[in-house]
């Protein structure tokens, strides 16, 4: 027959406060004389109303941070490129301004960026344009005009991401 375990009291670290020991009469009087002529007041706090945002307000912020995103805002900031580049002509001797940073694949001046996330931005307007020209409860006019101009904003951003290659 094995032995017969003790019962053991130790105390750990999720026991109840109240079981706290100690022989610091201080501490016992810091615990029970405040409380017994202090109370809490009775707060009749309203619960404060948080109103969601429209969906105009979360679909603008979720483009912009898409913007920001594609646009390599994050690289701009770590690395610090230039605005925009310069180059000589070699027959004339004048500068140019370049805008595509030649050679270097990971790299990219500032307006690069911003007008690549542009065209991005642009495409997706575009998409969304072309989702409400399906929309039943419109005006043919203007069914025509949503769709026309998302064909437009997709076929200007499609032609202009090509461009830059």
């Amino acid at each position: 027959m094995p032995p017969k375990s003790e019962p053991t009291t130790t105390k750990t670290q999720y026991s109840d406060p109240s079981d706290d020991y100690s022989i610091d009469p201080i501490f016992h009087i810091l615990r029970i004389l405040p409380f017994s002529f202090l109370r809490p007041p009775k707060l009749r706090l309203k619960i404060p109303t948080i109103t969601l945002p429209s969906a105009m307000t979360v679909f603008t912020f979720i483009l912009l941070t898409y913007f920001m995103v594609v646009s390599g805002i994050v690289y701009d900031v770590i690395v610090e490129p230039p605005g925009i580049g310069s180059t000589q002509d070699r027959f004339t001797g004048a500068v140019k301004p370049v805008v595509f940073m030649p050679g270097r694949v990971n790299g990219q001046y500032i307006i690069e960026g911003l007008s690549s996330g542009f065209m991005f931005v642009l495409g997706g307007i575009g998409i969304v344009l072309l989702d409400l020209a399906l929309d039943k409860n419109r005006e043919k006019s203007v069914k025509i005009s949503f769709a026309s101009a998302g064909i437009v904003f997709v076929v200007i951003a499609y032609v202009m991401s090509f461009l830059d290659e």
